[in-house]
């Protein structure tokens, strides 16, 4: 199985795309919505939060395990490799390459707190394309909304407005959405942000990317053709929770809850 974690309800975007891309794939998702969110954390917790995330997954069977939180991406992608040993992917890299192919040379990073301030974006833009200049914004209200299931409210077209209006103001023309919560309020950003300003997503990245490794690892590829049942944990199994998680996946999923301490 593919194993996907998140604070939340954010990595719901990476099991959309795996779906999409990768049909007949069984996936095990687990959102720490009890512990949410991890954008707002210290390094030392955050990586704590990861590793036990992901030996919850390893114990329930992923044979490959997605970190489709960016924070935790950001913050604990080391400490996770270390703790278990199947493959592990991260949604920062994917979406600084495929930003560095389609900039002309000014990006926008949006995220969490903990993201932005870690500087990884910027890091690994300078790394993939030196003469790009890279302009950061917190977002901290956005994952909130997308966890209140409050995307089609004005209040978050509101908030989009106020966030993105500085980096609209630096001109960008390429702006990565730097939280997997984000592209449920891809319209709003997209409105806010400007005409012209190509957004890249993190969960579609991360997965093509994924896709192209299982291509070369014909073993691991024919194994996770063979489960294609779905299991999704929450750390706090909530009404909401299911509810959100099925209308946004278009399907009906039976919510388990996961006991993480």
């Amino acid at each position: 199985m593919i194993g996907v974690f998140d604070s939340g309800l954010g990595g719901l975007t990476v099991v959309k795309e795996l779906f999409r891309q990768l049909p007949g794939r069984g996936v095990v998702y687990l959102g720490d919505n009890a512990r949410f969110p991890y954008g707002s954390k210290g390094r030392d917790v955050v990586r704590q939060f990861a590793v036990q995330d992901a030996e919850f997954l390893k114990a329930h069977g992923a044979d490959a395990i997605i970190v489709a939180c960016n924070t935790a991406s950001a913050l604990a992608i080391d400490a996770v490799r270390a703790a278990v040993d199947v493959p592990v992917f991260e949604v920062v890299t994917p979406a600084v390459a495929k930003a560095a192919v389609l900039t002309r040379g000014r990006v926008g990073v949006i995220g969490t707190r903990g993201t932005i301030g870690s500087g990884v974006y910027a890091e690994k833009m300078s790394d993939a394309s030196p003469k790009t200049k890279v302009f950061s914004q917190a977002c901290p209200l956005f994952v909130p909304l997308v966890e209140e299931g409050w995307t089609r409210r004005s209040e978050a077209s509101s908030i989009a407005k106020t966030y993105l209006r500085p980096l609209r103001l630096r001109r960008i023309d390429t702006l990565i959405l730097g939280c997997t919560h984000y592209p449920f309020l891809r319209s709003q950003i997209a409105a806010a942000v400007g005409p012209g300003v190509r957004l890249v997503d993190p969960a579609r990245e991360t997965v093509a990317e994924f896709v192209r490794f299982l291509d070369s690892e014909g073993e691991l590829a024919l194994k996770l053709a063979k489960e294609i049942t779905h299991r999704f944990f929450a750390s706090d199994k909530t009404e909401h929770f299911s509810r959100l998680a099925a209308r946004w996946l278009g399907q009906d999923i039976i919510l388990e809850h996961a006991s993480l301490e």
